[in-house]
């Protein structure tokens, strides 16, 4: 299993490939685990600050894996929820990430793979990538990624891609908020680094402050927002890093973060 997800690290960016490109980077059982381990090993590594995540080859990621689907109906319901724990898990451990994801979508993706690239924090695709929650043309709704497109598209504009299982285009994946940016096929995973390891070299208590905000706010009444985002403003104000950052651009040189 150590083969299906590669792990690296450069310039404070941990890059975490999905590597079954002959058969479209699925997201089996095994692949869902694979990226669990490296995600919270990301997590931990002090010296990452920024995830990226790609796929090897022409694909991202062409969600589920059909041969598992095929053998569920012969393993009962208590298996199948079992096994469906890894994709939960992986969902889970996406939003739970207090570290920036950066998406690489170096191809298609559909169904879980879509899932994926709605849980990254900021995207660049491939201009050939192609998108689409399809499951409804197995006899499916995409139920477990629903959370995560709804985040990203909005409640009403997913249920309509969950309805219509439509394929379409990067530039209109950019229309939807799906995706920050296109660029040709061979630009995809340079641009999304270049992307990511400037993201590096700001505070990454700055980002993991932002990150706290983001997530923990959305669900919040109006009023305990703004509270919620004044107490983590008087976190900020009182941390190294903020001293680090008025005295390095008070004496014209690069900051030295501790990330505390």
């Amino acid at each position: 299993m150590e083969n299906i997800v590669r792990y690296e690290v450069e310039d404070h960016v941990a890059i975490i490939t999905m590597n079954l490109p002959d058969r479209r980077n699925p997201l089996s059982v095994d692949m869902c685990w694979a990226l669990i381990e490296q995600i919270k090993q990301a997590e931990v590594d002090d010296d990452v600050h920024v995830v990226l995540l790609t796929g090897e080859g022409q694909s991202f990621c062409a969600g589920g894996d059909l041969k598992e689907f095929k053998k569920y109906q012969d393993k009962g319901a208590s298996k199948v929820h079992k096994e469906g724990e890894s994709t939960t898990e992986l969902f889970k451990t996406l939003s739970n990430l207090k570290k920036p994801i950066i998406g690489a979508i170096n191809g298609h993706a559909l169904g879980g793979g879509f899932g994926l690239v709605a849980s990254c924090h900021y995207s660049i695709a491939s201009s050939e990538a192609k998108f689409g929650t399809t499951e409804i043309k197995l006899g499916l709704f995409p139920l477990v990624i629903l959370p995560a497109v709804m985040d990203a598209v909005g409640p009403k504009k997913a249920l309509e891609l969950g309805f219509t299982g439509e394929i379409f285009s990067a530039s209109k994946a950019v229309d939807l908020g799906l995706v920050n940016k296109v660029v040709p096929p061979n630009e995809v995973v340079d641009e999304a680094k270049q992307f990511a390891k400037q993201l590096a070299e700001a505070s990454p208590l700055a980002l993991r402050i932002g990150l706290d905000c983001y997530v923990k706010t959305r669900d919040m009444e109006w009023n305990k927002k703004l509270d919620y985002a004044n107490t983590l403003r008087v976190i900020s104000f009182l941390s190294d890093d903020v001293k680090e950052g008025a005295d390095a651009f008070l004496e014209k040189r690069k900051p030295q973060w501790t990330g505390q």
